[in-house]
């Protein structure tokens, strides 16, 4: 779908957050890691919306609250404590945390604020034992540039980043989280909404990230960076898009949720033509008895269970309901997606994609007849509790009756191919208050000149440093500072003793392929880098199989570069094992060496190297091959 983005007014502002590398949580002492073994301690509760001081309650929260989950909290003695628990209070705000936001915010032309407040936002889904996550203003209207344009940026917060889920159970009656996560510090960067194509999002976005990178005391890795974006056209709806983890993905979400809410717009249009939204009724009838004999797997298992099946009729909905919205995601995922949620059921069947799934033509006409419907209807119907289906049900009639209306501002959630999906209500202003056990924290000019005296040096004069320092090319130079592992380049070089070069094209050209494959280039820490590259220093390791020893430990969580080589036969030769393989390949090409003379050396070159196939430097081959020839 073609579109002329500043034709249709769309806006975007971004909101971007990644954990800060300090030596402890914002709120205690614990370490900020994830532990991978079985929880140590383990407990269950129930959260509830408060009323804010006006006396309001956030319709976000609300919406968490009517799912009647409970929580399996899992935790270990080295990453969480009693403040994780919510069994103590808050500890002060750590400072070193403040100081890397406001270097951040320092880099990104912001004004600090006096003093730090420390307010609660409400969140019961269950990723806060508290019921809130803690967050804090740094600093206050910022301004980037990006190519020629000037991107305000309208605060530089602090935040507790929250418990990461891990499961459900009981048909999603109970999650689980592990509070490891809870409470690692996160910076949030938010730009104003001026930004007017999926592109333009997407530059944005990897310009900040940068600055942020640039300070050298961020995570780095899956889930360490969080982009959230708020999407928004004439005549549709503000948006909010949560959880995009991948750069490079945020163009197509943009470009996604522009394409959903112009297809919603359009089917709107139509049916006012043909609907009144007073038409769509909650008349739920049961159609157990429709299929007693069907061939539907999902409606068999329903059925043993003793569930039955409930339907209603959408009047005037008969084709609209498998109108495409977004690639493969169509006007009844959005449905499917509302019955999930308030109805905990697996999911909806409707007319606009029967007959399928083993339901024959003769069960569809059978269910029309019992729904009362017409040629213009559809009939949406759910196998599962009596309870369940009758809230899946009434969901799908709400979120009918918003089809009709045009686009609900709603916040979506992320997937992994650039579209999007249901996540909750848009939260309201009800949802921030102040925290009243922590109390305000002091941002004096002495601080500010501290860090300001210690802000990282500019990327133009870097890239200048990098040519004269360490001998990089104009492009690599360039590259190298561009790219995510800029901080740690110089670290590696300095204690690997390995040329700079070999350095910079493996952090910028090696990884950036490896990343193009496929390869969860995220999954491997920092530190293991470091030890990688200490390795080829010291000749453990031959530079030709960094490639090797990197991609296996990729996939490998907890391994170390010597296992990565050991399992890979890696091993570096002896000087007797190098001998034999160089006099191997000499006697198996006798007659050629013969025939070419000292001109068979790149050929015998190419075909030790292939053979010894990352167990030995360059250097060391040719040395001993022409020793051997002589």
């Amino acid at each position: 779908m073609q579109i002329d983005y500043a034709k249709i007014g769309l806006k975007v502002g971004l909101e971007i957050h990644q954990q800060l590398a300090t030596a402890a949580k914002l709120f205690c002492n614990c370490k900020p890691d994830l532990f991978k073994e079985n929880p140590e301690i383990v407990f269950l509760r129930r959260l509830r919306p408060t009323q804010s001081e006006l006396g309001q309650i956030d319709p976000a929260a609300y919406f968490e609250f009517q799912k009647g989950v409970r929580i399996r909290y899992e935790a270990n003695r080295e990453t969480s404590c009693l403040v994780e628990m919510d069994e103590e209070p808050p500890h002060p705000l750590n400072m070193e945390a403040v100081e890397t936001v406001l270097m951040a915010a320092l880099m990104m032309n912001a004004e600090p604020v006096d003093e730090v407040h420390v307010m609660r936002k409400t969140v019961i889904d269950g990723s806060n034992t508290t019921g809130f996550q803690r967050t804090c203003v740094i600093a206050l209207n910022g301004c980037i540039k990006v190519g020629d344009k000037a991107i305000p940026i309208q605060h530089a917060s602090l935040e507790e980043d929250a418990a990461r889920k891990t499961g459900d159970e009981d048909n999603g009656k109970i999650i689980r989280y592990r509070i490891d996560r809870l409470g690692i510090p996160l910076i949030e960067v938010a730009t104003a909404p001026v930004i007017y194509s999926p592109q333009e999002a997407q530059e944005v976005a990897f310009a900040i990230g940068k600055i942020l990178r640039d300070t050298g005391r961020v995570m780095r890795g899956l889930g360490t960076i969080r982009q959230d974006l708020n999407v928004s056209i004439p005549n549709g709806a503000l948006v909010e898009i949560k959880g995009v983890q991948e750069l490079a993905l945020i163009s197509r979400v943009v470009e996604y949720e522009v394409q959903r809410q112009l297809n919603l717009l359009r089917i709107s249009n139509e049916l006012k033509n043909k609907v009144e939204p007073s038409c769509l009724t909650e008349e739920i009838v049961d159609v157990t008895h429709v299929f007693k004999q069907t061939k539907c797997k999902v409606i068999q298992k329903a059925l043993e269970k003793r569930h039955c099946v409930k339907a209603v009729k959408l009047t005037g909905f008969a084709g609209f309901l498998k109108c495409e919205l977004m690639p493969n995601f169509r006007l009844g995922t959005e449905l499917a997606d509302r019955a999930r949620f308030w109805g905990r059921v697996g999911g909806i069947f409707h007319t606009d994609e029967m007959p399928a799934y083993g339901v024959t033509a003769e069960e569809v006409e059978a269910l029309k007849k019992a729904a009362n419907a017409n040629e213009d209807d559809a009939v949406v119907f759910v196998a599962d509790t009596a309870e369940n289906t009758i809230d899946a049900l009434k969901a799908a009639v709400e979120r009918a009756r918003e089809a009709i209306s045009g686009v609900p501002a709603e916040t979506r959630a992320a997937n992994a191919d650039g579209t999007t999906r249901y996540m909750r209500p848009r939260p309201g202003a009800a949802r921030m208050y102040p925290e009243t056990d922590i109390p305000p924290s002091l941002i004096t000019p002495d601080l500010i000149e501290k860090v300001r005296l210690s802000l990282p040096e500019p990327a133009e004069k870097k890239r200048e440093r990098l040519i004269r320092e360490y001998g990089l090319n104009d492009k690599l130079a360039k590259q190298t500072v561009d790219s995510e592992y800029n901080t740690l380049f110089e670290t590696l070089v300095q204690e690997s003793r390995v040329p700079a070069t070999v350095v910079a094209v493996f952090l910028t050209e090696t990884l950036k392929a490896l990343k193009r494959d496929g390869l969860p280039v995220e999954q491997v820490p920092e530190k293991q880098l470091q030890d990688l590259f200490k390795a080829i220093g010291t000749g453990e390791v031959a530079k030709e199989a960094a490639a090797e020893v990197f991609t296996w430990l990729s996939t490998h969580e907890c391994k170390s570069v010597q296992d990565a080589v050991a399992e890979l036969g890696l091993k570096m030769l002896s000087d007797a094992e190098l001998t034999m393989a160089v006099d191997r390949v000499i006697a198996a090409n006798k007659q050629t060496i013969d025939k070419l003379g000292k001109n068979a050396f790149g050929m015998l070159m190419g075909l030790v190297m292939r053979e010894v196939r990352g167990k030995a430097a360059p250097d060391r081959v040719s040395g001993l091959l022409k020793e051997r020839l002589k």
